[in-house]
């Protein structure tokens, strides 16, 4: 199969970043405005949100590999760096870029289709060992399942399996799993239901790379050393990595 040029992958994944942040924020402000209820709100922002993943998996996979998060991206970069069939330090950076981009481009999208300001920055401080440590769990859990399913050969199943978990994770750690820098960017772009002060995004960063790489190590552990592949299917990696 034939790589998209590297011009058309970081369209796809500013798009794909950009409309998931949109759906993110949106569906938080409109849950916010319809219910008065904190469980229902949150239920619908999440289920807008694990749809949305699954149908731009689905969509930008054969483009880009529908990445949509700058820790997958790395990742992705990481396990084929002494190799020629992954992304090369120059492209993640475009990857990230575009995402970082994306990301705002969305977070603004999402306030304008609501009478919002632009760009406002989120009043609501998120800080605090438990919410790091949920992050961690949260990032760590979405780069074992990726990169899981590609060493086990299972990557068609990465849309539902990608969008169960961010799904889980969201009611189950304590954070709401951010799990992704190109959206804790974004949700603090917005004073809204999904909004996470500017402060409190360096220290959830930080803990989502810590849980990627906690993440990824576990990976040999849990399935070995990856299949060798022959030389005209090097490029057919699963959708969230392929470069």
């Amino acid at each position: 199969m034939t790589t998209p040029s590297l011009a058309r992958r970081l369209a796809a994944e500013a798009f794909g970043t950009a409309v998931l942040a949109a759906v993110l924020i949106g569906s938080g402000i409109r849950a916010a405005e319809l219910s008065p209820d904190g469980g229902v709100r949150f239920l619908a922002n999440v289920l807008a949100s694990v749809l949305a993943l699954a149908v731009l998996i689905t969509l930008l996979g054969p483009v880009s590999g529908a990445h949509l998060n700058p820790l997958v991206s790395a990742a992705a970069w990481w396990t084929d760096r002494r190799g020629c069939t992954g992304l090369t330090l120059a492209e993640l950076g475009g990857y990230v870029l575009a995402q970082l981009l994306g990301g705002v481009a969305g977070a603004a999208l999402a306030n304008l289709m609501h009478r919002q300001p632009v760009l406002a920055a989120a009043a609501r401080p998120l800080a605090g060992p438990h919410l790091w440590l949920a992050e961690a769990v949260a990032t760590g859990g979405l780069v074992l399942l990726v990169f899981g399913l590609l060493r086990t050969g299972r990557e068609r199943y990465a849309p539902v399996a990608v969008a169960a978990w961010i799904g889980a994770a969201c009611w189950a750690v304590s954070s709401g799993s951010f799990a992704n820098p190109a959206l804790t960017l974004a949700r603090s772009l917005s004073d809204s239901y999904t909004g996470i002060a500017p402060a409190s995004v360096p220290a959830f960063v930080l803990a989502q790379g810590a849980g990627a790489v906690l993440g990824l190590a576990l990976v040999p552990v849990l399935f070995g050393r990856p299949r060798h592949r022959a030389p005209d299917d090097a490029r057919e990696l699963v959708p969230e990595l392929r470069g």
